[in-house]
C-alpha cells in the first residue's frame, strides 16, 4: 500500500490532519505526520519527515503532501522518481484523497493523480 506523509510547519495542524485523513480513509491508512521542528517550534525538519516516510514505506510508494513554502521545498529533497514523489496539492483535500486512494490498494501514480485532483474540487457550484 502507498503510503502518506503530511509536510506541515506545524506539529499540530500536520497530526490532527493525519487523524482526518485516517477517520475517513480507515484508521489502518497508512499515514504519518511530520510536521514542525525537533524542539516542537514551527518549521519543517529533514529529519522528522525521513522518519515520517520510513514509518509508512510499505514497498509501494510515498506521497508527501506539504502545505507551503519551506516544507515543498524540504520534501522535494527526499524525492525518488517511482519511490517517492511530492504531490502540489491543497493540503487537507489532498491529503484525504490520496489516502483514500491508497487504501483502495491503487499504486503510487494513481494515488499522486487522485491527490492532484483534489485542486479541481469545487465546494460550491456556481461563479
Amino acid at each position: 500500500m502507498v503510503g502518506i506523509v503530511l509536510v506541515a510547519h506545524s506539529a499540530g495542524l500536520a497530526v490532527e490532519t493525519a487523524a482526518l485523513v485516517r477517520g475517513i480513509a480507515g484508521a489502518d491508512a497508512p499515514v504519518a505526520a511530520a510536521g514542525g521542528t525537533e524542539d516542537g517550534g514551527l518549521g519543517t525538519s529533514l529529519d522528522l519527515i525521513e522518519k515520517a516516510l520510513a514509518a509508512v514505506d510499505r514497498g509501494d510508494g510515498v506521497v508527501l503532501v506539504p502545505d507551503l513554502g519551506s516544507s515543498v521545498l524540504t520534501a522535494r529533497l527526499l524525492e525518488e522518481p517511482g519511490r517517492v514523489v511530492v504531490a502540489d496539492v491543497p493540503f487537507v483535500e489532498g491529503a484525504i484523497a490520496a489516502a483514500v486512494t491508497a487504501s483502495a490498494g491503487a499504486p503510487l501514480a494513481a494515488v499522486l493523480a487522485a491527490a492532484e485532483e483534489a485542486r479541481a474540487f469545487r465546494k460550491l457550484n456556481g461563479p
